[in-house]
């Protein structure tokens, strides 16, 4: 099962709501980075791991997973219990591919507690620095233990409200999107269906369904993004995240890919190596392609075809090259009279 969550909140399986918050409460504070001080990797480690905890199981439809699939179903294709309802905090996607996929996203520890705990930002004005480590924004900890002791480890959050000029804006949320070859040359569309949560007129939140349109144009690289605005869930006083498409090349059976160039290995006897060879192929938009080599092909050998190579994503009507490399099987051993044989033909 990996990292078991009912542990790390020192809960039983069958806690309920308020058994969770009581265990996340007093977990949060006693390892809060800012409350060890000469700990804080530790802490750091052990205050993600016990947020992380605390979304899954307080959200009935991850913690469904979770008990049946583990932590490897939230992080897998597991399709979720009663996917079509939309509930729960999470944002599920779904394409052509993996219909009905579910893909967990793990909230942000600050969030979490700034959620909990009534902040407007995270930690009541506490951040993360560009280096990923957790550290305060306020000189001299200028705080210390009194900004946790208004909240008191069996308190239920004091709503204290430290707002540092407007809503915070979530980190965004990244997602790879498979593409086969074919997809990336002829250029396609891709049809995302995703589930999050809107805050309602009444300040309530609702899952909604939406439909998300991806053109992938010819050419694309792996690793062109593709990002919707603030897609994410809403939350109070935090400016949604941005979603972002990854774009991912699936592994193709003839061709890799390399910068604008395809490339294709073609297995070959030894004799065709010396004496010629017609490769035969299929391109990516479905013609057939037929090159004879006439020169003798050696191991390093590599022709190149001009333009039948993928769309250059600045301008599709060029393209890079098509470059073909052989893999020549030598025979395991020669009888006398090949050998005397090839002497004789290969002589001067």
């Amino acid at each position: 099962m990996g990292v078991d969550y009912y542990k790390v909140l020192q809960v039983d399986r069958n806690a309920t709501e308020d058994d969770l918050k009581k265990a996340y409460r007093k977990l949060a504070m006693k390892w809060h980075p800012d409350k060890n001080p000469n700990n804080k990797k530790e802490a750091e480690a052990k205050f993600k791991q016990i947020s992380e905890a605390y979304d899954v199981l307080s959200d009935p439809q991850k913690r469904a997973i979770y008990d049946q699939y583990g932590e490897e179903g939230l992080k897998g294709q597991v399709p979720p219990p009663d996917a079509g309802s939309g509930g729960g905090g999470s944002t599920f996607f779904s394409t052509g591919d993996m219909p009905g996929s579910f893909r967990f996203n793990p909230r942000n520890a600050d969030d979490i507690f700034a959620e909990f705990f009534g902040f407007s930002s995270p930690f009541g004005g506490m951040g993360r620095s560009s280096g990923g480590g957790m550290r305060s924004r306020f000189p001299n900890g200028m705080f210390g233990d009194d900004m946790f002791a208004s909240f008191g480890e069996g308190g239920g959050g004091a709503g204290v409200h430290m707002s540092q000029g407007g809503p915070r804006k979530a980190p965004p949320i990244e997602n790879r999107l498979p593409c086969t070859l074919e997809d990336i040359y002829k250029g396609t569309t891709k049809k995302m269906k995703i589930s999050r949560e809107i805050i309602d007129a009444s300040g309530k939140t609702m899952p909604v369904e939406e439909i998300l349109t991806i053109n992938v144009k010819p050419g694309w690289k792996k690793g062109t993004k593709i990002t919707f605005p603030e897609k994410g869930n809403e939350q109070p006083n935090v400016t949604p995240a941005d979603l972002v498409f990854i774009i991912d090349e699936k592994p193709h059976s003839v061709f890799t890919r390399e910068g604008n160039d395809l490339i294709t290995t073609q297995k070959i006897s030894l004799v065709e190596a010396l004496t010629g060879y017609m490769v035969n192929l299929t391109t990516l938009d479905g013609r057939n392609l037929t090159i004879p080599i006439n020169s003798v092909i050696h191991p390093d050998y590599e022709e190149v075809v001009p333009r039948e190579g993928m769309p250059l994503p600045k301008d599709p009507s060029k393209k890079g090259n098509l470059r073909i490399k052989f893999n020549i099987k030598f025979p395991s051993r020669l009888s006398a009279d090949q050998k005397s044989g090839i002497k004789k033909l290969l002589a001067g």
